[in-house]
């Protein structure tokens, strides 16, 4: 980052990963930032509730930053967006109307003020000292998505934001003379959604979709319909609504996330008819051919309205031999064997099930291999850097963009905090800046590390031992033999004989270490935990958390 008549690019979430995308553009002093999106932890990131960038770089530039640009509404691009404002100050977001209406309902349930966030459509242009800023329309599985062209003084920066190409589209279709005439005037570097890329040939069609969601509607007219899918996709949301007018049947809604999404897509003038939809009350009240339950819990999430349906635990609904439902979803990487537990669960229940695999009744808003070949082939990039994707999708998405023109020494597979140096001349690497994972765990940012994770992970799978132990510390002297309370580790009426052994074992090590006249407390813990763990290991084969405690009696304290 020497050469200050250089533009910088470089993420600092979204490269090698599916989720927390966040991308800047830097010329001298001006940051633009792309996007603030979350990740949902993986399974091992026991108690996490996102994951999100290390904004360490924003903060030492704060000054710098311009705006924040939002290409649309999912959360993997604004579910950070509260986080992000607790941290750095972000003069200016634009987002387009649907995202916008998204964040403002995040915002308001974190008590969050901000008044400028600005709603922008295909024709709003952003100029600033350096960067000239223009949107296009692209087609995606949520209303309002756009990609982003940036004119900075070394060449124009595109990124396409998530799309697909889709020539039968529920919504507008995507706008591809702006992307042809953009391409003519010259694109230096191309930045490209990377999920599909491992995919051949081309997305399905969203009006397939229809169409044979609507087929299931025929062919189950005696039928309560209950159906699953993302929340976020309003347009299929928008359309099963018109299916259900058409069949004559109310719609009652279940999930939070379900409730809001619908909320939204209402006041943006997405569903129009708000009489046709119903309390869960009321649907119970209709006979099972008049309704359609429209759940959350397309990704077998436990707490999800369908999950718990099947499961039988829904206060609210209880499945009928005749009901109908529908998986108009497929399985996110990750979730695939709690979409098959919930749907066995319903088999079970002896309800009829459609999926993805039996009919085709979902289309991934990402675009496949020959929808990338032609958004390449429409800009036509001197240098290209596929982002958004694991590293097999950034490999795979290098290689179509050599196939369509692009040198292979002008591609490059990125990591978050690699940048991006271009000039007039070219584009090369140029070293890195911070960047890396933040995770928040309640209220909580960043105060959760690995040395925690690695302690959940342990009392997961290995429970824990406490030690309470009264001492008279003034006097050095131990009252009585410590006290020995498990979980998850052993079962205490069962053995008696070693919880024995520990007691006596830890009586000793406690005794010794008051003989050491500048033992503390924690000098105690510290000789307790060290000696103890290679006994209970060999006594057991599994090592526990071990927390001593300490009651200093003569203090009535207690010394954890």
């Amino acid at each position: 980052m020497k050469d200050t008549n250089n533009t910088q690019v470089f993420a600092l979430g979204g490269l090698g990963e599916v989720g927390k995308n966040m991308y800047c553009v830097m010329h001298k002093e001006e940051i633009i930032i792309v996007d603030a999106g979350v990740m949902f932890p993986e399974d091992s990131l026991l108690g996490i509730d996102y994951v999100i960038q290390d904004y360490t770089f924003l903060k030492e530039n704060q000054d710098k930053i311009k705006a924040l640009l939002i290409t649309h509404g999912h959360e993997d691009h604004i579910g950070g967006i509260p986080f992000l404002l607790q941290t750095v100050n972000i003069p200016k977001i634009y987002a387009p109307a649907q995202a916008k209406a998204l964040i403002d309902k995040k915002l308001e349930e974190r008590n969050i003020r901000y008044k400028n966030l600005i709603i922008y459509n295909e024709d709003t242009t952003i100029k600033t000292k350096y960067f000239n800023i223009e949107f296009f329309r692209t087609t995606h599985s949520i209303p309002d998505s756009h990609g982003i062209a940036l004119h900075s003084p070394n060449g124009t920066i595109v990124m396409t934001g998530d799309f697909k190409f889709d020539l039968t589209p529920i919504g507008p279709m995507a706008n591809l003379h702006k992307m042809a005439r953009i391409g003519e005037k010259g694109v230096k570097l191309l930045m490209s959604d990377s999920t599909n890329a491992t995919v051949p040939g081309t997305s399905l069609s969203e009006s397939i979709v229809d169409e044979n969601i609507s087929e299931i509607f025929e062919n189950s007219k005696n039928n309560r319909i209950i159906l699953a899918t993302f929340a976020s996709n309003i347009y299929r949301l928008k359309h099963i609504i018109e299916i259900c007018r058409k069949y004559k049947r109310k719609v009652a809604l279940f999930g939070r996330s379900m409730d809001t999404s619908i909320d939204i897509a209402i006041k943006c003038g997405y569903i129009k008819d708000r009489k046709i939809i119903i309390s869960p009350e009321e649907a119970n009240r209709l006979k099972p051919e008049s309704v359609c339950l429209l759940c959350t819990g397309s990704q077998g999430e436990p707490l999800a309205a369908l999950s718990r349906i099947a499961a039988g635990s829904h206060k609210q609904i209880k499945l009928m031999p005749n009901d109908v439902v529908i998986f108009s979803s497929s399985p996110i990487p990750g979730n695939a064997a709690s979409v098959h537990k919930t749907i066995n669960k319903l088999y079970l229940k002896g309800v009829k099930v459609y999926t993805n695999s039996m009919t085709e009744i979902h289309s991934s808003g990402h675009a496949n291999k020959d929808e990338l070949k032609l958004m390449i082939r429409l800009f036509k990039p001197e240098y290209f850097a596929p982002y958004h994707g694991e590293y097999r999708m950034l490999k795979e998405h290098c290689d179509l963009a050599i196939s369509c023109g692009v040198p292979k020494e002008n591609t490059f597979i990125l990591e978050n905090g690699d940048v991006l140096s271009i000039s007039k001349k070219d584009i090369r690497k140029s070293g890195k800046v911070t960047a890396g994972d933040v995770y928040v765990d309640g209220s909580r940012i960043g105060d959760v590390g690995n040395v925690v994770i690695k302690d959940r992970k342990l009392m997961s799978s290995n429970g824990i031992l406490v030690i309470i132990a009264n001492i008279d510390i003034a006097r050095r002297r131990l009252l009585a033999t410590p006290s020995i309370t498990t979980r998850g580790y052993i079962l205490v009426n069962e053995n008696e004989a070693l919880i024995k052994q520990i007691e006596k074992y830890s009586e000793k090590i406690i005794i010794n270490k008051l003989k050491d006249k500048n033992a503390t407390y924690n000098d105690i813990k510290q000789e307790l935990i060290n000696t103890l763990m290679p006994f209970l290991s060999d006594k057991t084969g599994r090592v526990p958390i071990i927390l001593p405690i300490m009651m200093d009696i003569k203090n009535s304290a207690t010394i954890k």
